[in-house]
């Protein structure tokens, strides 16, 4: 029987996502994760009149050197920090379109940039951007991560699925013998991905044994076999999940192994749906 979505355990997915994002290239510029941040808060407590002002000043500052330089790359960082920080979504997307197209090497401003669409609705603009990202670039995990989670929120798990599977046999034939991957990390953040999806629509097993191929894929890469563990843990399964803690704890990389022993011994907030 199955629970419904606002009873599952929180708990499975903060470890999950931990894990996900632990030793992945998904990182938003420095600059985008502050002023993002910066402008929920805003939006959140609002500003005073002073702050208005001054935020008014400084845009129209910005988009007079703009009128001189269209490409001036500091002060269309600048202007989208500082709609932002108005919390102007729709006006932060013009300077944001513009860094797009100005450095397409840097994956981060088209991600924002498709966040962005989204949060205003046009999902189909989202959607765009992350698939031409991977029309050059088929295994870029921020781009599969952006749309498998655009087609969840529209109720399209199976496009979702079938969306991260495709990348990962096109990466696996990509890289030749299986036995002798090159860069099996990519991969096995791929598999936890997908993993993370069907974790969501409440297909633990698949999840399970998708870990147990990834870990056979790319030994030494802990997140698969901690994977595995927080499931089994979550199912009340803890004579299994035990030993997989432990070896994800001597996989993992000094700074995890902390955080994956207190996983271990923490107790789950909800029981996993049984099947």
């Amino acid at each position: 029987m199955k629970v419904s979505q606002p009873k599952r355990s929180r708990w499975l997915y903060l470890g999950l996502g931990l894990m996900l994002t632990a030793l992945i290239l998904f990182s938003i510029l420095p600059l985008a994760t502050s002023i993002w941040q910066q402008s929920q808060t805003n939006s959140s407590t609002g500003v005073t009149s002073e702050a208005v002002k001054r935020l008014e000043n400084q845009a129209l500052g910005y988009q007079m050197i703009l009128e001189r330089e269209p490409g001036n790359l500091n002060a269309l960082q600048g202007l989208l920090e500082t709609r932002l920080q108005q919390g102007d979504l729709t006006k932060a997307l013009i300077p944001l379109e513009q860094l797009a197209q100005l450095q397409p090497e840097q994956i981060q401003y088209s991600i924002l940039l498709a966040q962005s669409k989204q949060q205003l609705q046009d999902e189909e603009g989202a959607a765009r951007i992350y698939r031409n990202l991977l029309a050059k670039q088929p295994d870029s995990l921020p781009a599969l991560k952006g749309l498998s989670d655009l087609y969840l929120a529209q109720n399209r798990p199976q496009e979702a699925i079938a969306t991260v599977q495709a990348a990962i046999t096109q990466s696996i034939q990509a890289q030749g013998n299986r036995s002798d991957l090159k860069n099996p990390t990519n991969i096995t953040s791929l598999q936890l991905l997908l993993g993370e999806i069907y974790l969501q629509q409440e297909r633990p097993q698949e999840a399970i044994a998708l870990y147990t191929a990834a870990h056979q894929l790319n030994p030494q890469d802990f997140r698969p076999v901690l994977a595995q563990a927080i499931v089994l843990k979550q199912q009340k399964q803890d004579s299994q999940a035990k030993p997989l803690f432990d070896k994800a704890v001597g996989l993992a990389p000094v700074e995890y192994k902390e955080a994956i022993k207190q996983m271990a011994v923490s107790t789950p907030a909800a029981s996993t749906p049984k099947h």
